[in-house]
């Protein structure tokens, strides 16, 4: 057969991903800190966006800064031929930090263990780290506690008056900035400026502080400091859905998730649905399968709750998500195999929105998007010639 000619498979699902609206909602996202510098975090592949596609349309929008998680991450950027500056946060002992020295990757230190493994590393590679330090200004996940945090910068400037590291930054991160009047913020305002004067005690002069998340950077302008790190809201969803929906920040949601109806077929009353029967039909109906489930990432606690538009309207998941598809009861109304059924988009279309998503299974939009798996290709739309 002439391959050239062939039609190419339809695809079973897709998650679709708007590239242009990313870069229009980081330039949204730098006009609510404009004296701040901009790292796009990219983590988890992205929020489950595409880790390399994302971070290119962000550097294309002025981001300055990508941010990683894992070390993996951000050597996996150098990889694609990422250049700029990359952050990394999350180490264990003996991660590869020598590996990250040699990429030019800024490394984050929240502890002696850590500083004695740069430090090492550095003078493995026979070059000086990027060394950013992290305070737990009241999280109390990573980061140096308060009580050690003198003797750490003391500790990093002693190493990079001997040349093995030079610290870039000094940050933190909040634990309630979503909920803008919760007394911690105040609280780990003060703790971050604490730590910021003791680091010049120590005789640290950091290119960057920050301390502002995607909430940060939306409502708390006093916490912007020298760089702003937007994650979820990069991605066009709200951080503070009690406040606002995205359009009332600028933003654009970038993932549709979609697939196209596996089975449609007319069933009589009474006619138990999906693992356990918790629905039966109460007479006859038309159901129609969507090849989508738990295995994709579709929340199993969608269960008789999740919205979904088919054939023009808003349904609920019928019964139980499955690990590769579930049922939506049409009623009255009719559909065929192959047509669309959207689960989450930007709801211009009349179609449920990641938020829809998260309240019906009682989780959080962040979640929704970062979830959905490996399966579902990835198709970028928006894309810079």
């Amino acid at each position: 057969m002439d391959t050239d000619s062939a039609v190419a498979p339809a695809l079973r699902a897709t998650a679709r991903i708007d590239l242009a609206a990313l870069r229009s909602n980081v330039t949204a996202l730098r006009a609510h800190a404009p004296g701040a510098a901009f790292m796009a975090v990219v983590k988890a592949d992205a929020y489950g966006h595409g880790m390399v596609a994302c971070a290119r349309a962000a550097q294309q929008a002025g981001a300055e800064w990508l941010g990683a998680a894992t070390p993996q991450e951000a050597l996996a950027l150098r990889a694609a031929g990422l250049g700029g500056r990359v952050l990394c946060w999350l180490w264990t002992p003996g991660g590869p930090w020598q590996e990250c020295v040699e990429a030019d990757i800024d490394v984050t230190v929240s502890a002696r263990w850590a500083l004695d493994e740069v430090v090492a590393a550095a003078r493995a590679a026979h070059r000086t780290a990027r060394v950013q330090l992290k305070i737990d200004a009241g999280l109390g996940r990573n980061g140096a506690q308060p009580a050690d945090w003198p003797d750490l910068t003391r500790a990093a400037r002693a190493a990079e008056r001997a040349g093995a590291i030079r610290v870039t930054g000094v940050w933190s991160h909040f634990s309630c900035a979503d909920e803008p009047d919760h007394p911690s913020i105040a609280r780990e305002l003060d703790v971050f400026r604490t730590a910021l004067a003791q680091a010049a005690e120590a005789g640290l002069d950091p290119e960057v502080r920050h301390l502002a998340n995607s909430p940060g950077t939306l409502t708390l302008p006093e916490a912007h400091f020298d760089l702003v790190r937007p994650g979820v809201a990069m991605y066009g969803i709200s951080p503070v859905p009690q406040i606002g929906g995205p359009a009332d920040f600028g933003l654009r949601p970038v993932m549709t998730l979609a697939a196209r109806l596996a089975s449609v077929k007319r069933v009589p009353g009474n006619h138990g649905v999906s693992y356990g029967h918790m629905y039966v039909t109460p007479g006859e109906t038309t159901l129609a399968l969507v090849p989508l489930g738990y295995g994709d990432g579709v929340p199993r606690h969608a269960s008789g709750s999740g919205p979904v538009l088919v054939a023009g309207k808003w349904r609920t998941v019928a019964g139980r998500v499955a690990m590769d598809q579930f049922v939506v009861d049409l009623g009255g109304d009719t559909a065929a195999p192959g047509d669309e059924a959207v689960l989450f988009g930007p709801g211009d279309a009349g179609e449920p929105t990641a938020e829809d998503w998260a309240r019906a299974c009682g989780t959080i939009a962040y979640e929704i998007v970062t979830r959905i798996g490996p399966r579902v290709p990835r198709v970028y739309v928006g894309e810079v010639a």
